[in-house]
C-alpha cells in the first residue's frame, strides 16, 4: 500500500476552481484509470493521479484503497495537516455519486480488519498483527495517549518510525477518529509495559468516546497579558476535525458598561450580553451545520465571541447585521480564514 503526493506550482487558481477542475479531469480520465487498474498497471494511476491532485493543492496526499461498499475508494486527504483539510473535505463533497467501482474519502478511513493489513514504512514492510499499543486515559481527558511498538521498529529512523504509528493509526480508527480521540504518540523501540495488541485500539477509544455530550460548555478563568481577569467558555471538547468546513472565523467584539472591580461584566451589561447570545444563537441555528459559536471570552470591559462558519453560509453578514443593534458601544465584527482554528487554539481539546 503505497502513498503519493506531489509538489505543484500552481496555486494561483480559487480553491473552489481547483476542486471543479479535478472533477472535470476525472470525468475524462476515468476510463484510463479503470482500465490500467483492471489490467493491473501498478505505476498507471500515479502517473494519472499526481498531477491532478497536485492541482487541487500540492501538500495533498492520496491513496487508492479497497472501498467499502465499492471496489476502489480514492482518498485525497490533509494528512494530519488541519490548513488543508477543509479543502480535502469540499473536494470530497463535489465528487459524483459513489458507484459499484468508486467511492472518494477526504481523509483515511478505519480498515474492517486491520489485523490482516501488511503496511510499508520507509521500504519496511510490518504488519498489523504485530503491533502492540502501551494506552492511557489522562484523567479527566477525552483523548487515549498511545505508546506503540512493532519489532521492525528498530530498524527504522525516529522519523519514519513516527510515520508508520500514524498510518497504523489511521487504519486501526481512521484518520478523523485519530484526530477527535488520539492524544500523544510515542513510536518506541521496546514494547510498552502492559502492551496490548493494536486491534483493541478501537474498543478503547469506544469506551472513552462514550463519556462525549456534544452539549458540554466549560467555563475558564485566567488572566490577561496584562494581568486583568478574564473569564471564557468554551465548547467541550472543542476540535475543528468535527467541523471540516468551517473554515471561516467571525469574531464578534462588544464593549460593555457595567463592569466589576476587575472589567468583567455586571448588571445590565451582563443581562444585555446575555440576550445578544441568545439572538447569536437563533441566528447560528437558522444556519445548521454551517456555523457555530466555538467559544467566548470576557475581560476589560469587552466580550469576544468566536464563530466558524463556511464562507457560503452568509453568516459573516449576518453577524455584521446583529452586532449593528449592539447599543452599549461600537461593536466590531472581524472576519478571516482561519482552517485550523487558531485563534481559539488556547480551547481546543
Amino acid at each position: 500500500m503505497r502513498l503519493f503526493g506531489r509538489k505543484n506550482d500552481d496555486e494561483g487558481a480559487d480553491p473552489g476552481e481547483r476542486v471543479a477542475g479535478f472533477w472535470r479531469w476525472w470525468q475524462e480520465a476515468r476510463p484510463e484509470l479503470d482500465a490500467a487498474l483492471a489490467s493491473g498497471e501498478s505505476g498507471k494511476p500515479a502517473e494519472l493521479l499526481d498531477p491532478a491532485v497536485a492541482a487541487v493543492h500540492p501538500d495533498l496526499v492520496w491513496e487508492l484503497a479497497p472501498g467499502r461498499n465499492a471496489a476502489h475508494a480514492l482518498v485525497v486527504t490533509a494528512a494530519g495537516d488541519a490548513e488543508l483539510r477543509p479543502l480535502a473535505h469540499r473536494w470530497a463533497r463535489a465528487a459524483p455519486p459513489a458507484d459499484l467501482l468508486w467511492e472518494f474519502h477526504p481523509s483515511r478511513q478505519a480498515s474492517a480488519l486491520p489485523g490482516e493489513l501488511t503496511l510499508d514504512a520507509g521500504g519496511v514492510a510490518f504488519g498489523l498483527d504485530k503491533l502492540v499499543l502501551g494506552l492511557r486515559v489522562p484523567r479527566g481527558a477525552l483523548r487515549v495517549d498511545v505508546s506503540a511498538y512493532h519489532p521492525v521498529f528498530g530498524e527504522l529512523d525516529e522519523q519514519t518510525r513516527m510515520e508508520a504509528t500514524l498510518l497504523a493509526l489511521d487504519r486501526l480508527l481512521g484518520e478523523d477518529d485519530v484526530a477527535r480521540w488520539v492524544g500523544e504518540i510515542t513510536p518506541a523501540t521496546a514494547a510498552p509495559i502492559d502492551a496490548v495488541p493494536a486491534v483493541h485500539l478501537p474498543a478503547v477509544v469506544a469506551d472513552v468516546a462514550a463519556d462525549y455530550d456534544t452539549g458540554q460548555w466549560v467555563t475558564l478563568e485566567g488572566r490577561t497579558a496584562g494581568g486583568a481577569p478574564l473569564v471564557a467558555a468554551a465548547r467541550y471538547p472543542l476540535r475543528p476535525v468535527d467541523h471540516p468546513l468551517l473554515d471561516q472565523h467571525v469574531a464578534v467584539t462588544l464593549p460593555y458598561r457595567e463592569k466589576d472591580g476587575g472589567g468583567l461584566p455586571q448588571g445590565g451589561s451582563l443581562a444585555a450580553l446575555q440576550a445578544f447570545e441568545e439572538r447569536l444563537d437563533e441566528r447560528l441555528r437558522a444556519l445548521g451545520d454551517e456555523a457555530v459559536l466555538a467559544a467566548h471570552l470576557s475581560a476589560e470591559r469587552r466580550r469576544v465571541m468566536h464563530v466558524y462558519a463556511t464562507p457560503e453560509s452568509g453568516a459573516a453578514p449576518a453577524l455584521k447585521e446583529l452586532a449593528a443593534t449592539w447599543e452599549e458601544g461600537k461593536a466590531r465584527v472581524d472576519v478571516t480564514a482561519d482552517p485550523a482554528w487558531s485563534a481559539v487554539a488556547a480551547f481546543l481539546a
